[in-house]
């Protein structure tokens, strides 16, 4: 490895929203996401994680949708966000389990981005959300870069990635926490009246929701309606064409019954 590349195997300092100056990135030909591991090896912390990412997209792509009609976004799901060079690659990601940046392709080279790598792009994510599975230390960690080998999980979103809105869910506790970045720094939130956060920048309140004894993260518009996910539109849009089928077949038997009884009275129904 070049001494130059060495140089740059460091955390980047808080003030810093971006690995390399312009200067640096003209001279070293960076890893993209095509180069970058997309994973570090670990096993998903439990069954729920995934069906929870699950609930989170579907339930907020319409939103999306109508904010970037141009589909200039994209989500992440256990999915890496490089934010430093590092020496194994992977060591310098955080991999939030669920993640939105606007205003950025979904493609990249017509594929899929791997991960989400900061100093290829300009903007940053928009909301990162945790799901915890131990005691919430490792989410809540604020350990500064250069003081330990193991960044803080929270210094890195705060003070390296600079994430507006930080979520951390803690489905055990049937407790969520959510952070704002105000003039630098994390603050924690306030919830409504309905128990729900509002995040502003996305027209949506985040809360919890329980579902036969388990605590769902879910989202709600700003007026206090739970936005559902694709499977549950389709299961409503069922419901109302049978209830649709099921009032016109009424309305047809009461028309029967109708003319039979104007039949019996000697009056015919169909010159009425």
């Amino acid at each position: 490895m070049e001494s130059s590349t060495k140089e740059l195997i460091k955390p980047i300092a808080p003030a810093t929203p971006l690995v390399l100056a312009s200067n640096q990135i003209s001279k070293i030909d960076l890893p993209d996401h095509t180069q970058l591991p997309d994973s570090d090896g670990t096993f998903v912390k439990n069954f729920q994680e995934h069906p929870q990412s699950i609930i989170l997209t579907s339930s907020i792509e319409p939103v999306l949708q109508k904010i970037h009609p141009d589909g200039r976004y994209c989500i992440g799901q256990d999915s890496g966000i490089y934010w430093r060079l590092t020496d194994p690659l992977e060591k310098g990601a955080e991999a939030p389990d669920w993640f939105y940046v606007p205003n950025v392709t979904p493609l990249l080279d017509g594929e899929y981005r791997r991960s989400y790598v900061m100093w290829k792009e300009i903007v940053a994510p928009l909301i990162a959300i945790e799901f915890v599975s131990g005691n919430g230390s490792d989410e809540r960690d604020a350990t500064p870069a250069g003081e330990t080998e193991k960044v803080g999980k929270f210094w890195v979103y705060e003070q390296a990635i600079r994430i507006p809105f930080y979520v951390i869910f803690e489905p055990k506790k049937a407790s969520v926490e959510v952070y704002h970045l105000v003039d630098g720094r994390y603050e924690k939130m306030l919830s409504n009246d309905r128990g729900h956060f509002s995040i502003a920048a996305m027209d949506v309140e985040l809360g919890v929701m329980e579902d036969s004894g388990i605590h769902w993260l879910r989202w709600w518009d700003r007026a206090g309606n739970l936005l559902l996910t694709g499977d549950e539109r389709a299961g409503n849009a069922e419901l109302i064409a049978e209830q649709e089928r099921f009032a016109k077949e009424q309305a047809e038997q009461k028309a029967h019954r109708l003319a039979e009884k104007l039949r019996s009275m000697g009056v015919d129904p169909d010159r009425i």
